[in-house]
């Protein structure tokens, strides 16, 4: 009697596919991911600025965008949405690269949960990838805010260039890293634990990876929230007539202005657009990246016979 194939294990597939796969891999998923919900992200970063005019000062992600398509017209929560493309593919495979090598070498394919080799992971896969998506993040803002005048990426990144310098492209590095840092680490072992849950077979499952990829971006996305309205105003303040908020020169001085014009209540200015943003971008990016990586790696297998 001749035995039937055995499918391979799937969770099993990073460390046979190679990094170059994985890399491709994260490039897709985080081009899909950030592309999907861009609109939700130009809101969220609309409610995080501290604006002087009333036209920009919205209640809710509903009342954000009735009043943009009213007065700017929808396509306007599009505007920065190329800067993204071009910096999410390289950033996301480096990312995602990062994490499965890191993770390899730390033992987080082990069995079991390994908490510990994976926020590890996940944070150096975070320091590598924001230091290359940073300068993008600071053109997508500009051009998200009320009022921008940049049309194109290009012009925005030579604008700054010329009248702040390369440091307006990395003012908000540190902050971001004291951000993401944690964020990554909380969303990776999160989903890690919540896939191991919910499907400890280890075969590809798709709704398993977009219910614990979701249900990890949100809960990172709700506790990271005070340093990325810290992170915005620093990346739009050269778009600030506000003499206090355009001096802002690091973390601390965000905080202290953040802290005095809205209180504790300040430091949450867009959760609600930022959790939403996050649950199914974050749900799309889990699910395109094992998918990528699932086809891409079967590419690799030797059929059994």
């Amino acid at each position: 009697m001749i035995p039937e194939p055995v499918e391979p294990d799937y969770e099993a597939l990073p460390i046979g596919t190679g990094l170059g796969i994985n890399m491709a891999a994260g490039a897709l998923a985080g081009i899909s991911e950030h592309t999907v919900m861009f609109p939700v992200d130009s809101i969220k970063t609309r409610m995080q600025v501290f604006s002087a005019s009333p036209a920009a000062v919205y209640s809710s992600i509903g009342n954000a965008f009735t009043r943009i398509s009213a007065t700017e017209g929808a396509r306007v929560l599009w505007r920065g949405v190329a800067s993204v493309i071009a910096g999410a593919g390289p950033a996301h495979a480096v990312y995602f690269g990062t994490y499965e090598l890191v993770k390899d070498l730390a033992g987080g394919n082990r069995p079991g949960h390994q908490f510990t080799a994976t926020s590890v992971a996940g944070a150096a896969a975070t320091i590598t990838s924001d230091a290359l998506m940073n300068p993008f993040d600071v053109i997508k803002q500009r051009m998200q805010v009320h009022g921008s005048k940049f049309r194109s990426g290009w012009t925005c990144a030579k604008t700054v260039y010329r009248g702040e310098g390369l440091g307006a492209f990395y003012v908000s590095y540190p902050t971001t890293l004291m951000m993401t840092v944690p964020f990554t680490a909380v969303q990776f072992t999160s989903y890690e634990y919540l896939k191991e849950t919910f499907n400890p077979s280890g075969h590809y499952s798709p709704v398993t990876h977009v219910v614990a990829g979701g249900l990890a971006g949100g809960v990172a996305a709700a506790v990271t929230t005070p340093l990325d309205v810290a992170k915005t105003l620093l990346q739009t303040k050269g778009t600030s007539e506000d003499r206090q908020i355009r001096g802002a020169r690091g973390v601390m001085d965000a905080c202290r202005i953040i802290w005095g014009r809205n209180g504790v209540w300040g430091f949450f200015r867009g959760v609600t657009p930022r959790v939403v943003t996050f649950m199914p971008s974050n749900a799309l990016c889990w699910l395109s990246y094992e998918f990528f990586k699932k086809v891409m790696g079967s590419y690799d297998r030797v059929p059994e016979r």
